[in-house]
């Protein structure tokens, strides 16, 4: 293990690179090869940047920092240990531990040896927790000490618990205790059974906002084309340092941010999370140049009181999804971010879109000499149903450009383009589309609006469920959003469709979070300029925190159900009422349950 303090840490940020057609041109090439060799896995490639860099910098975490080499003798360690176990090929291990850098040498150990790794959710508890260890059906499940109580709370909801195995202070016999008694060379051709980039690696799960989370199978096939495509649009070198505080349960977090980083010499700063007061100050000390984001850490980063740091920091590019447009801007211009590559993608779809060129607003394009290649279409979406629209030969339509409609992925055997599904056989039937432009086709339904307009640039409208029907229109909940968003002391908007006795549809309401002295009037001003009168918002909530997930999503469904009943929260309700935002009692809340008032 090697340490590095904050000064050596520093490295001079490379010039900004071009966003052009160099980034698609970098990410083909670089997934290309990758089909040539199915014995050639992550992991392997790793072993390959260790020859070459074993002395530089891979994995920087608070309490320790592995070089290539360490790193690689730590998973070859884990991978022998695994072994010795009786592990097999095809076996299932969880992992529930915090970021750290041991957390990636674990995976990497043992997946190295055909062993499938379930990445837990650090923050579910009991039956939750429960669920996702049954879904995955481990054989071991190695956990940190740190999170004993969160095990022990899940242990009597499982019906056959898997043997355990604690990592980290405390434990009487710990993973890093019996992996040390190991070599960490590499393994050699007989030690491991082969591979290939068709066999499964991880399970990932879905963040559960609509229901428990499922498990997406990831195969290593995934792994490489996440990785390569990455390195291929941002080209991190050797100089280059990821500055990584997402969860590294997650894809982006714990595959593709480290992932892309590491091939190509790079080190990665580990945080095991965001912090807002500490960002710039902990960016400028380890010398980042890389920053990978979820939108809603730059929005916190946007509202936050000015940082001596916030212009000291390295960053030539960050990337990530989820960056809205009234918040993409400031952010940029207030930290001075030379590029931002924002992209869409899911953990078990089958297309990603790709923002190179830094257009605000676009979650990503399809240039022209990509069209052929691309799986991506938007067809008219059913809001009535909450499917596809179908033809009368029963063909889903295509949308016009600029028109909304669900975004699918095509199939096939191919390997980037199958549909490697979940642990649930019926999750994953759930997720395909048959039929679509043809007899026997299949496509992947994201569950997302999108729009494309004709240079080819694709914007997120919203998730399909969060968009309601008002007044016989179709109101996108982050439209509305964005523009509630623009209005000067908003400061986070949650937008979702109410019911209203003796009406049809949902009406619109916002929960918003405001600065002082914020102006209802102007808001309202705002809104009927910006938005037709069936999207404006007709009743409002200022609360002083909107509930997120752990991975920074808006707790829509219990804003929902609390709806504007006075009695179920002690926030200030308003109603549009008489053309201005006017309070919302008792009194008034008993004639619109009534039916009495007409809205």
């Amino acid at each position: 293990m090697t340490t590095l303090d904050s000064a050596s840490a520093v490295s001079a940020a490379p010039p900004p690179r071009a966003s052009s057609t160099a980034g698609w041109i970098g990410a083909l090439e670089r997934t290309a090869r990758i089909d040539a060799n199915p014995e050639r896995i992550f992991p392997l490639v790793l072993d390959a940047v260790a020859a070459e860099r074993a002395g530089a910098p891979a994995l920087i975490g608070t309490d320790e920092t592995l070089t290539h080499g360490d790193l690689a003798a730590r998973r070859h360690r884990y991978a022998r240990w695994a072994l010795a176990e009786g592990l097999a090929k095809g076996d299932t291990v969880a992992l529930m531990m915090r970021n750290r850098p041991d957390y990636l040498a674990i995976w990497l150990g043992l997946t190295r040896i055909g062993v499938r790794v379930a990445l837990l959710n650090t923050n579910l508890r009991e039956r939750g927790l429960a669920h996702c260890i049954q879904a995955a059906a481990p054989r071991i499940l190695i956990a940190a000490t740190n999170l004993a109580e969160a095990v022990e709370g899940a242990w009597p909801h499982l019906a056959s618990p898997p043997e355990l195995c604690w990592q980290g202070e405390g434990a009487e016999a710990s993973l890093a205790a019996q992996a040390a008694r190991f070599s960490g060379e590499p393994l050699s051709a007989d030690e491991a059974p082969a591979v290939t980039l068709r066999d499964p690696a991880l399970l990932i799960y879905t963040s559960g906002t609509t229901g428990l989370p499922k498990a997406a199978r990831v195969s290593h096939h995934r792994i490489m084309m996440w990785t390569h495509w990455f390195a291929g649009l941002a080209d991190p070198g050797p100089d280059d340092r990821m500055y990584d505080c997402l969860p590294l349960y997650h894809s982006v977090g714990g595959v593709v941010a480290p992932g892309s980083v590491l091939l190509g010499g790079g080190s990665v700063v580990i945080r095991e999370k965001f912090s807002a007061s500490r960002f710039w100050s902990d960016v400028a000390e380890t010398g980042a140049t890389l920053f990978q984001y979820i939108g809603e850490l730059c929005r916190y980063l946007t509202l936050a009181p000015p940082d001596p740091q916030e212009r000291a920091h390295s960053l030539r590019l960050c990337t990530g999804n989820g960056l809205r447009p009234e918040v993409w801007e400031r952010f940029q211009e207030r930290f001075g971010i030379p590029r931002i590559l924002e992209f869409y993608a899911a953990t078990e779809g089958t297309l990603s879109l790709y923002n190179v060129e830094g257009k605000v607003g676009a979650v990503g394009r399809v240039p022209s000499f990509m069209a052929r290649r691309s799986p991506a279409l938007i067809v008219k979406h059913d809001v009535a149903t909450g499917l596809p629209l179908r033809d009368a030969e029963g063909r889903c339509v295509p949308t016009e450009f600029g028109e909304a409609g669900e975004l699918l992925g095509r199939l096939s055997d191919k390997a980037e383009y199958t549909f490697e599904g979940y642990t649930s056989a019926a999750e994953s039937d759930r997720k395909v589309l048959r039929d679509v432009l043809k007899p026997g086709d299949a496509w992947m339904r994201t569950g997302d609006l999108m729009r494309r307009d004709a240079q080819g640039y694709y914007f997120f409208v919203d998730r399909i469920g969060d968009t309601f029907r008002w007044k016989g229109e179709n109101v996108a909940t982050t439209e509305v959003a964005e523009a509630l968003g623009r209005t000067e002391g908003v400061m986070e908007a949650c937008v979702y469709g109410v019911a209203v006795p003796g009406t049809d549809g949902r009406a619109g309401m916002a929960a918003l979070t405001v600065e002082p002295g914020f102006d209802l009037a102007r808001l309202h001003a705002d809104m009927a300029e910006r938005l037709p009168a069936y999207a404006r918002p007709l009743f409002l909530r200022l609360t002083e925190e909107l509930g997120h997930t752990e991975t920074f999503k808006q707790k829509k469904a219990v804003l929902a159900e609390e709806g504007y009943d006075p009695a179920r929260t002690a926030d200030p309700l308003y109603i549009d009422r008489d053309g201005a935002y006017r309070p919302l009692d008792p009194a008034l809340y008993g004639q619109i349950a009534a039916g009495a008032l007409r809205l």
